[in-house]
């Protein structure tokens, strides 16, 4: 019969070396497990019908939707990948091996590698719209944005694999019990990481919005004044800095959510006393939460998006020539 100390245990065959698990009451434990997994299947779905709607429909392939359907790919792998594989370290056993250990980490850091560089670019990308609007489509092509978005996720598997290389050689050197997942960097690696990672791209992100923001608002009143010629042409050109401005007010929403959800786990980075697991636990999953946080925000302000789920939903994706419907009319 199983003593209490080996129900305690990860692997009770391995009595002298095996980790304990993180015993809490049942109750708010399956609470918490179906709350975190509804999360994590809610932002596979909806990152899911983010990338389908941009890559099926034409209408769709602009150049800031590129972008937006980089970020979803990334918010997808984290709510079908990162999402479970959280909420088993959360037990404090990994069942699945030092390999995939390795490979569950290095994932994790390409993935907030990559999420911060496209936000970056999407910042990059509103700055041109906004402040230099008459060489926008030369300066910012398909080709460019392709090119970008390629040589962002490349650099982070690089660079995670360049700074992670003595963890992925031994993923278990750190492990102090059989059972454990843990990655450990030294001190000036990770202070640079802060930096590469997470102090320079909010600075950059901040700066170009801060110019985004005051040209938006000089815009938006110009287009109020009395002084605009009311003519055909005018009125087609005032209609389009609308939704230019609209465009730059709301993925400027998706950066600032985006900061704020990265603030607490890089503040754990920062700060010198080591934080409660509780706290450890919560940064982590408000990271996470962005990854379903970002579709929300584009269902609530893009139409388009409404649209292309409904007819997502209700299978016209699957007719012919469905690629070419016109979602974007009443923008």
């Amino acid at each position: 019969m199983e003593t209490l100390e080996e129900a305690e245990l990860c692997f009770p065959h391995l009595l002298n070396a095996s980790c304990k698990r993180q015993l809490q009451h049942l109750g708010p434990t399956v609470i918490i497990d179906i709350i975190l997994s509804c999360i994590s299947l809610l932002t596979v779905m909806l990152n899911l019908l983010v990338i389908i709607s941009i890559s099926h429909f034409r209408q769709l392939h602009t150049t800031t939707n590129l972008l937006l359907l980089s970020l979803a790919v990334a918010d997808l792998l984290v709510g079908l990948l990162l999402m479970p594989g959280r909420m088993i370290l959360m037990t404090g056993c990994w069942f699945l091996g030092s390999l995939i250990c390795g490979l569950f980490n290095y994932l994790t850091y390409i993935l907030t590698s990559a999420s911060i560089g496209t936000v970056v670019l999407i910042s990059v990308d509103r700055y041109v719209a906004i402040c230099d609007p008459l060489s926008y489509s030369t300066k910012v092509t398909h080709q460019r944005v392709k090119m970008s978005i390629c040589l962002c996720w490349a650099c982070s598997l690089f660079y995670n694999g360049v700074m992670l290389h003595v963890f992925l050689e031994k993923p278990d050197a750190h492990n102090s019990c059989y059972g454990e997942c843990v990655v450990v960097i030294d001190f000036i690696t990770g202070a640079i990481d802060l930096v590469l990672t997470f102090l320079g791209p909010i600075a950059v992100i901040v700066v170009l919005y801060m110019k985004v923001f005051v040209v938006a608002v000089s815009q938006a009143r110009a287009m109020r004044s009395h002084i605009t010629t009311v003519t055909v042409q005018g009125s087609v050109t005032v209609t389009a800095k609308k939704s230019v401005i609209k465009a730059a007010m709301i993925l400027g929403i998706v950066v600032v959510v985006f900061v704020i959800c990265f603030c607490p786990c890089f503040y754990i980075v920062l700060t010198d006393t080591p934080p409660s697991l509780a706290f450890s636990n919560f940064a982590l999953w408000l990271v996470y939460c962005n990854s379903c946080i970002n579709p929300v925000i584009y269902a609530s302000f893009y139409p388009w998006f409404r649209r292309s789920i409904i007819l997502i939903v209700t299978l016209q994706t699957l007719q012919p020539h469905s690629r070419d419907s016109r979602i974007m009319n009443k923008c």
